[in-house]
């Protein structure tokens, strides 16, 4: 197989679903004439036309809701969002209008959008580029909600998000852009709702999405030097939610940690401790823990970026804990 980046692996998606699909069309700021912001939509341009990749004036709330009026009439958008933090001046065309349609039309509007583009913190980009906001869109019914690892992952998993006929949100994380991964040359799709066990193990569940799948494997990696098996389940998609093979997990090692770079305060992962919860109490040896960032808007300051965010030892420290060991 070839080892291609994430950026790659999205930009080689989004290019063969163009070729297959007339209808495919990607919009957004930069997409065209600067190749994206972060470079994912390279080439496209002069590939397919400025018909089919159009450069949008910054006004995310305007062109989320053409990309949801194209939707309506048999267009299949892929909106892209600069960050995912500039949805939010688009949130009513996302909540109100993208995932409502179908259910409002009495069924005779799907609306097969991607909305899609980089989410959660970089680095050194202010409390404002930093968010991580994966569990309020993944409070909404009508919609997907998708947070690929790996470029594997991120290549079949947004190929299926441009054939799905609803309205899918697509979080790319925003450090993974550079980090490549093997993907085969032969055309693969990742359905919804099927995770993936990143990396088996018999002492701990470790949960975790996006960049914090990462953060757990070189956790893992230093566990395994203090005689600790962890076992790291990556859901990528949070909507719909593979519980299946995290409560397999949990029941196999009696205890689970939950990793998430957003807040605590009704961040996702208190949803996935209520299922482990509901599903798993009698193989749970240890109350479930969670990591997440600390309650507070991003720093700028490096030094204090990497202290606010979930880092290697505090999920250490968190298995630990799981384990009775501190």
């Amino acid at each position: 197989m070839a080892v291609i980046s994430y950026r790659e692996a999205l930009n080689q998606a989004m290019r063969e679903e163009m070729e297959r699909d007339a209808n495919v069309f990607v919009m957004g700021e930069e997409v065209g004439h600067y190749n994206g912001a972060y470079k994912v939509t390279q080439g496209l341009l002069q590939r397919f036309s400025e018909r089919r990749v159009v450069d949008t004036p910054i006004a995310e709330m305007g062109f989320a809701g053409v990309g949801v009026g194209a939707a309506m009439v048999g267009l299949r958008p892929i909106i892209e969002f600069m960050t995912w933090n500039f949805s939010l001046v688009a949130i009513d065309q996302i909540v109100n209008s993208a995932a409502k349609m179908f259910q409002m039309s009495g069924g005779q509007f799907n609306i097969p959008i991607v909305f899609r583009g980089p989410s959660g913190p970089a680095v050194q980009v202010g409390s404002q580029h930093s968010q991580a906001l994966e569990s309020w869109y993944a409070h909404v019914p009508g919609l997907s909600v998708v947070l690929p690892s790996t470029a594997y992952d991120a290549k079949g998993l947004l190929k299926t998000a441009i054939r799905d006929d609803n309205p899918v949100v697509f979080m790319e994380g925003e450090t993974l852009y550079g980090m490549t991964g093997e993907v085969p040359e032969a055309e693969y799709l990742i359905p919804f709702g099927v995770g993936d066990i990143k990396r088996p193990g018999k002492d701990v569940t470790l949960v975790a999405w996006s960049r914090m799948v990462h953060v757990c494997l070189e956790a893992a990696r230093e566990l395994a030097k203090q005689g600790i098996d962890a076992e790291i389940v990556d859901p990528r998609t949070l909507r719909p939610l593979d519980t299946a093979i995290i409560c397999d997990s949990v029941k196999k090692t009696g205890r689970c940690v939950i990793v998430e770079v957003g807040w605590p305060q009704a961040g996702f992962g208190a949803e996935i401790a209520y299922q482990v919860q509901r599903q798993c109490l009698d193989a749970l040896d240890a109350p479930v823990e969670r990591v997440c960032s600390d309650d507070v808007p991003m720093p700028y300051a490096k030094n204090l970026e990497d202290e606010v965010q979930p880092q290697v030892k505090d999920v250490i420290a968190a298995v630990r804990r799981a384990l009775y060991l501190d």
